[in-house]
């Protein structure tokens, strides 16, 4: 399932930190947090966390008696690391599909676990549009064999999305693509979000 990082990283603890905090760069996590998260000792994820940060990687903040790590968003690697974190998720395998054959897609955004950079196992995708579902279903059968994790898509119109927005607002959100057709009223709750050219000149 992370084939794209095994090759470069052998240390399966230092992949799963990178694709917590990369995932979502918004988010954070605490050495103990993560520890617990991946069922591994603290001493393991403090030896990663230490490599990755003295590499410019991760920045540090002191909350309280927790030492909080986050992606750092200025290092000049940072976007090939977050691209290489969708890509090992299948996300931009799906954007692209459903850009390029199954309608007109407005908003695609993670829900829930993997919106705060959690690799549970369940992806929690939202897609907001004209979408083909029949196609889709085919769609995300082949890449959760290819990714390894199961998909649950909630596909929304607009007027749907609209009226689910006082909801959605409630759990946790990461946008991944949005049109530039779709209103800026309509991106979601997240407010640094990218809006990304129309389907045929650019992928997610």
């Amino acid at each position: 399932m992370h084939d794209l990082f095994t090759g470069l990283i052998t240390s399966k603890t230092r992949i799963r930190i990178l694709m917590r905090l990369f995932l979502n760069p918004e988010g954070n996590a605490y050495l103990r947090e993560l520890a617990e998260e991946f069922a591994v000792s603290p001493s393991q994820v403090k030896e990663e966390l230490s490599q990755l940060s003295e590499a410019g990687l991760l920045a540090s903040e002191k909350q309280g008696r927790q030492i909080h790590y986050r992606a750092n968003t200025r290092h000049p690697l940072f976007p090939e690391l977050h691209s290489m974190v969708h890509k090992a998720l299948g996300m931009d395998r799906i954007v692209d599909s459903v850009i390029e054959r199954l309608g007109r897609l407005e908003i695609a955004f993670l829900l829930d676990d993997y919106a705060e950079g959690k690799d549970t196992g369940i992806i929690d995708l939202g897609l907001v549009g004209d979408i083909d579902q029949n196609n889709l279903i085919d769609l995300v059968g082949k890449t959760e064999r290819y990714i390894g994790r199961k998909i649950r898509t909630l596909v929304l119109s607009p007027e749907e999305y609209e009226r689910m927005r006082p909801v959605l607002a409630k759990r946790p959100m990461l946008p991944l693509w949005v049109s530039q057709e779709a209103p800026q009223q309509q991106v979601g709750p997240a407010q640094e979000t990218d809006r990304r050219r129309p389907a045929a000149s650019a992928s997610a």
